[in-house]
């Protein structure tokens, strides 16, 4: 065995045992107890397949800020990321940077879900992404320099060389995968929540935190969403978190999948980001095109607008060859 590939086992087993901590998202004061939030959905999706690459499924929007949006396609084989830009948020164009693809080898291995979150952050685009063997996935990190141009040439495009985040140990409620992360800042640590499989394959979310986006710790006290019961909309399994603050509270939308394997999106609340409230809203695909799926939301408050985007589709199924296309929709508050 070669020393590089020793040392690659060795780091993706300190990332498989990770570490874990007590801690809380920075506590808000709380506000209006009846508030809540309606579904407006845009009619029509504003990405739909288009290339060779994503002939069958666009799906995973992640948004950094409301003009950029990196984005799953898959080909019937294999999920890629791609780019796309806009003026305004609704009418998209594609990017002509190639899509990020399955390095073939190290952890990678032949499958990049995607299904990540963006971030621009100190003149680099961040994206935590999904990869890893079929059944088994696990997080990686992939930045690329956004700013000014600098004296000397283009900066690379870098990847972390092994996952960020990995599964938990043997008997974890996370021991089978990690997917679906959504990162975002609150004082002065990032927090990643995510979605963890253990070995009944019940898919639930939990919560991790880090001082620079690399290196994290998972909150002991995970899960913080347990599935619903018996006849609920996510009694399946839960999925694709987004979380934004509003009015005081912690807000976040999840995926649920039924028994009948549509998807829906639920709507949970807190005032630490680790004690979550499911609420009464559920949240269905109101068109044809996404009427058995809604899916992986990627929310950003712009001014006095929660805009979310989402991918949606039309066959009842927990993974792709959905028709996949991605929606845009507006999440109006109301107390009631």
């Amino acid at each position: 065995m070669n020393f590089r590939f020793t040392l690659m086992l060795a780091a993706l087993a300190l990332a498989g045992c990770g570490r874990y901590a007590d801690f809380t998202l920075p506590v808000l004061p709380g506000g209006d107890p009846h508030l809540t939030f309606e579904w407006e959905e845009r009619n029509g999706p504003v990405l739909s397949p288009a290339e060779a690459w994503e002939s069958h499924d666009v799906l995973a929007p992640a948004m950094a800020g409301v003009h950029d949006m990196l984005y799953s396609g898959f080909d019937g084989h294999t999920w890629r990321t791609g780019f796309a830009d806009s003026d305004d948020g609704l009418v998209w164009r594609r990017n002509a940077r190639r899509p990020l693809e399955p390095d073939g080898a190290g952890w990678e291995g032949d499958y990049i879900a995607g299904n990540g979150s963006a971030m621009v952050r100190a003149d680099f685009l961040w994206y935590w992404y999904v990869a890893g063997p079929r059944g088994f996935p696990r997080i990686g990190l992939w930045k690329s320099y956004v700013g000014m141009p600098r004296p000397g040439g283009k900066i690379p495009d870098r990847k972390e060389p092994v996952p960020v985040l990995a599964a938990g140990p043997y008997m974890s409620w996370d021991e089978r995968g990690v997917a679906d992360p959504y990162v975002i800042r609150a004082g002065d640590q990032f927090y990643m929540y995510y979605l963890g499989q253990d070995r009944a394959r019940r898919q639930r979310l939990g919560v991790a935190r880090s001082s620079d986006g690399v290196h994290w710790q998972k909150l002991r006290d995970n899960p913080i969403l347990q599935l619903g019961g018996a006849g609920a909309f996510d009694e399946n399994g839960l999925g694709e978190p987004a979380v934004w603050s509003y009015g005081g509270f912690y807000w976040m939308l999840f995926t649920g999948r039924d028994a009948g394997e549509n998807r829906r999106l639920g709507l949970a609340r807190s005032t630490d980001g680790v004690h979550w409230r499911k609420l009464p809203a559920v949240f269905a695909g109101a068109q044809a095109w996404d009427s058995k799926v809604l899916c992986d939301p990627s929310v950003v408050v712009d001014g006095q607008q929660i805009r979310v985007w989402f991918g949606g589709g039309d066959v009842a199924r927990p993974d792709e060859n959905v028709h996949g296309q991605i929606g845009a929709a507006v999440l109006r508050p109301v107390t009631r």
